[in-house]
């Protein structure tokens, strides 16, 4: 994709009526300079309001990567995996000053082993004051705020201790390391959004997808997550002046409670339960 067809692409919804409503959307104010600053605040307040969620899918709704459907989807008070989120947000930061591309990345599984290409996607960020920043709004345990893209020190971040390296292999691509374990493979070339269409199909409709095993919601809470999977609750947080982290987990007792959960702990109205795909009716 050009530069011209990006551009396109940034400038097809995002004016300033609806920049203003995604801001309050996160409960951010416009900011008088496209700044470092800014962007940590932003991407703060993102994790905080805005969920990880993969209920589409559970719902049997289409998830389309257009930048129309997908701020449209989160001003409704939805939130959505890596593609949306972070497009979403690209299509943000854009209209209100800064310069953002989207990245395609590889996950690292737990075996080491890298997903498919445009696996995940980030953003790649220039302030208008010259700084470059590495945001991520939709990689559910990450950087609470952006890590400095020139940088190959560690970083500290209250998320975890970071750092972006140049790849082993000699690609020029990135990896970025969270408490010295790769997390993904990032490219560096600019990409839009339809570049992510096909994976996100896979990943949607391949039954051993990750995505497809369970409705699953979760939002940073500032010093914690809050975590909806199926009809687990899970609630993290830091307690005690160790700051210990304290853990409470139970199960739903039925489909009421479990959109009451939605509800008030994701501000997500549904009325009907997401039931795993293939699951059988409860």
């Amino acid at each position: 994709m050009g530069s011209q067809d990006r551009k396109a692409e940034a400038d097809a919804v995002m004016d300033r009526f609806t920049a203003d409503a995604y801001l309050a959307r996160i409960g951010a104010a416009r900011p008088a300079v496209a700044d470092a600053d800014a962007l940590r605040e932003l991407h703060l307040r993102h994790l905080l309001t805005v969920p990880f969620e993969n209920l589409s899918i559970h719902l049997g709704e289409d998830i389309v990567l257009e930048e129309s459907a997908l701020v449209a989807k989160l001003l409704r008070g939805r939130g959505g995996f890596c593609y949306e989120l972070n497009g979403a947000f690209c299509a943000l930061l854009r209209e209100i000053g800064f310069e953002a591309e989207m990245l395609a990345a590889r996950v690292f599984g737990d075996d080491g082993r890298l997903g498919p290409p445009y696996d995940h996607m980030a953003l790649r960020v220039r302030t208008a004051t010259g700084e470059e920043a590495l945001a991520d709004v939709g990689f559910g345990r990450h950087s609470r705020y952006p890590l400095d893209w020139r940088s190959r020190d560690e970083q500290d971040d209250p998320g975890g201790v970071f750092r972006i390296a140049a790849a082993p292999d000699g690609s020029g691509d990135l990896d970025v390391l969270r408490d010295g374990a790769a997390q993904y493979r990032l490219e560096q070339r600019p990409r839009g959004l339809g570049d992510f269409e096909s994976t996100c199909w896979w990943q949607r409709t391949w039954p051993g997808s990750h995505f497809r095993q369970s409705p699953v919601c979760s939002r940073f809470t500032g010093d914690g997550r809050v975590t909806l999977a199926g009809r687990t609750l899970v609630v993290t947080g830091r307690t005690g002046e160790d700051g210990r982290e304290a853990r409470a987990e139970r199960e739903l007792a039925g489909r009421d409670e479990v959109l009451a959960a939605y509800r008030e702990h994701f501000g997500i109205a549904l009325d009907r339960e997401p039931v795993a795909v293939g699951a059988a009716s409860r």
